[in-house]
Formats: C-alpha cells, structure tokens, sequence
C-alpha cells in the first residue's frame, strides 16, 4: 500500500504554506528580540550587583519589569495583547498578528539568558581592560561581549527553540503556521495524520536549530 494513503487527510501545498508562516514568524521575531533583548540584557548586566555600574534600585525596577513580563503565560498574553497587536500590525491574525505578542514574550527572557551569559565572564579580563584605561564601550563590546559570545548564541538557540513552540501555540488565536493548521485539522476534525505531520516537522525544525546552535558555540569557543 502507498504510504501517502496513510496520510490521506493531508494537503501537502497548505503544509508547505504553514511551514513557510512559522519560519518567518519565527526569525522575524528572533532578529527583534534580539535587536531589543541584547541591549536591555547588558544594561541588566551592568547594573546588576558588583558590576560596573552597579545601582540596586534601577536594577530592581529592570529586574521587576522583565519578571512580571515572563511570568505571564504565553497563552494568556496572546489575548491582553490583541488590541496592541491591532494597533501595531492592523490585525491580531495571521503572521502579522502573532509577532507583537512573540517579541514581548520573549524579549525578557532572552535578556535574562543574556544577563546570565555576561555574568559568566572572568571578572579577571574586566578589571585588567579597565586598568589599560579602556571606555565602557570598548569593555562592553571589545572584551565582554566577545568573551561571552558562546553563551549568547546558546542563548539565541533557547530562545528560537522557546519561539517554535509559542509559533505552535499562536495558532490557538490564528495566527497560522504549523501550530494553526495542527489546531484546525489536527484537533478540531480529528485528522490525526495531519498533527502527525505538522508534530513532525516542528521535532526537525527544533533538532536543527539546536544542531547549528551547537555547531556554532563550539566554534565561538576559545580552544
């Protein structure tokens, strides 16, 4: 027996169309939660205890603020964000509608990660660029970031991971991609082969993206 007969239930175009939707809600997404998570990661950084510009209050509000964001469900964010979304994208569905949401989420924990990754560099090399007369800008960007690029490219394959799990989670609200199309078919018609499918093909998205993450950290190590 043909083996597509098992999967009878499946429109191979509208797969490739939801694949298509969740890659570009998910580096969409990741380019601005990078452009936005970086910086706000090494400000926490910075401000944190014994740091370079260690201030308890600033810190704690910062602190505050990225909390409360990441302790809210996803899910739940989806929805007090609709109105946002519409005023931002013109539409809460769709692609366009699911990456407001996607970015605010997930910003806040990127910069933890990011945090986490900075803290993890030898206070050694701080001090001794520091005592060459170097600016806080060339600290940051000539010694600390660079030493802490590993951790920040790990950072950057837990949250595209964490991303492809909150694309599948969107199509609760329409948002499309393969999470909508596994919603509609899979669960509402009970069309177990299509969630199958759509199952599928968010395992190998993740196992690549954790594949280049670790080929890449490898890479940024010193040796």
């Amino acid at each position: 027996m043909d083996i597509l007969s098992y999967f009878a239930n499946v429109d191979w175009v509208e797969i490739w169309q939801a694949t298509n939707d969740t890659m570009v809600m998910l580096f969409i997404s990741l380019a601005f939660i990078i452009l936005l998570g970086l910086p706000l990661g090494v400000v926490l950084f910075l401000f944190s205890p014994r740091q370079m510009f260690e201030h308890k209050k600033i810190y704690a509000v910062l602190a505050t603020i990225v909390n409360i964001v990441r302790s809210v469900p996803f899910i739940i964010l989806l929805i007090v964000m609709i109105p946002i979304t519409v005023l931002i994208t013109g539409t809460s569905l769709g692609v366009a509608g699911a990456i407001p949401p996607l970015v605010v989420g997930t910003t806040p924990f990127f910069a933890r990660l990011v945090e986490t990754a900075l803290r993890e560099v030898d206070r050694g090399i701080i001090e001794a660029t520091q005592s060459m007369g170097a600016t806080t800008r060339q600290i940051i960007f000539k010694a600390v970031l660079p030493e802490a690029m590993p951790g920040i490219i790990a950072a950057i394959t837990v949250t595209a991971i964490t991303l492809v799990s909150y694309t599948a989670m969107a199509g609760v609200v329409g948002a499309g991609g393969l999470g909508d199309l596994s919603i509609r078919f899979g669960y509402q018609r009970f069309q177990t082969d299509v969630m199958i499918v759509t199952v599928v093909l968010l395992v190998i998205l993740v196992q690549v993206l954790q594949m280049i993450g670790d080929k890449l950290v490898v890479h940024f190590s010193r040796k």
